[in-house]
């Protein structure tokens, strides 16, 4: 009732014993700590009655939002029929160092797949003939001073670091990329370097897993998952832009923003590459001009309800991240799901 004993209602965290429920049933509203930290392993399915309080709250300007796949259509709307390929953002993607073509690959494939207009990966040479055999719609070049410069001035977007490396070759991009003005995210060894040179930029989309975010903050990763939010909010600070602190439970947060806890998603996306997949799908949002904070979010929705169709179907031990290109689509584009649940259950009635 309300809460499992032991799970600290605003953190999520569980410092001593705490019940394991089959069901939670909580009044009013959610608490945050049912959405985030241990919650997902001790709360069993979770329920919500408002006791007749719905129209109040909705009236309420809260402090935190609960994000899930039934706010998909408020950001992806569907596209107008005169759009181009221009019209929906030139995306370039920075990253592959030796062995790692694989990082590279997905997050391009990924904004593909979530509606980007145009993809540019720029990676090691050897790199090109792979990922070009893998996926012939991304366009490909080795990272050079020269092709970066040339992209850099042509793109919409950049995301750097699946796959980058710490050594000189990743350095170097990434130091050319701090001065770039318009959106941009950095995941993966780009946050490993940020975190040995901090600095605080407006443009910005980091995506730290809790080791990443750790590093960050010069903490623990146990510190990291006592309290996600307030880490979260303490990223922002030191930062700046938007952070998304991945993990079950996704939170984001923005200066300027409620924080948003992110309710989709599940234990099969604890495997490699599922970080590079969501870096491609917020990457590609942010070239269809959804601002930062929103495309963070929707994003995150759309990753983990894309993993969540899989795991209905298939189950989650085994989900591979290039499983999710075979539901991203039908995600990203909510008006169309909408018209397929119509449909079947007309046929059916």
């Amino acid at each position: 009732i309300d809460i499992p004993s032991g799970l600290l209602a605003q953190t999520g965290a569980t410092p001593g014993a705490v019940i394991n429920a089959a069901h939670t049933v909580t009044f009013i509203a959610l608490k945050p700590g049912l959405l985030t930290g241990k919650a997902r392993d001790v709360t069993g399915r979770l329920h919500v009655n408002a006791l007749g309080l719905d129209d109040w709250l909705a009236g309420q300007n809260a402090p935190l939002q609960r994000f899930d796949a039934q706010q998909l259509a408020h950001w992806l709307t569907p596209r107008r029929p005169t759009s181009h390929k221009g019209s929906h953002g030139r995306l370039v993607i920075i990253g592959g160092d030796h062995g790692t073509a694989g990082a590279i690959r997905m997050a391009g494939e990924a904004a593909l797949r979530a509606g980007a207009g145009l993809v540019k990966v720029l990676t090691r040479s050897e790199n090109i003939a792979p990922i070009l055999t893998a996926r012939p719609e991304l366009m490909v070049d080795a990272l050079t001073p020269q092709t970066l410069e040339e992209s850099l001035a042509w793109a919409d977007v950049v995301v750097i670091g699946p796959g980058l490396g710490q050594q000189e070759w990743g350095k170097k991009a990434l130091q050319k990329v701090e001065n770039f003005r318009k959106p941009m995210l950095w995941d993966a060894d780009a946050l490993n370097l940020l975190a040995i040179n901090p600095d605080k930029r407006h443009n910005r989309v980091i995506t730290p897993h809790p080791g990443e975010a750790a590093r960050l903050l010069g903490c623990s990763i146990a510190e990291i998952e006592d309290d996600r939010l307030l880490c979260a909010q303490r990223l922002v600070k030191r930062y700046g832009g938007v952070v998304v602190l991945k993990g079950a439970g996704t939170v984001v947060a923005a200066e300027q923003a409620e924080l948003g806890i992110i309710d989709t998603g599940n234990a099969g996306m604890a495997s490699g590459g599922m970080g590079d997949v969501l870096s491609g799908i917020i990457g590609a949002l942010l070239g269809q001009k959804l601002t930062p904070y929103d495309a963070a979010c929707a994003g995150c929705v759309a990753h983990g309800a894309a993993a969540d169709v899989l795991a209905a179907r298939f189950g989650t031990r085994g989900m591979l991240a290039t499983d999710l290109f075979t539901t991203l689509q039908r995600i990203v584009n909510p008006d169309v799901i909408d018209v397929y649940h119509d449909e079947s259950s007309n046929s059916t009635t």
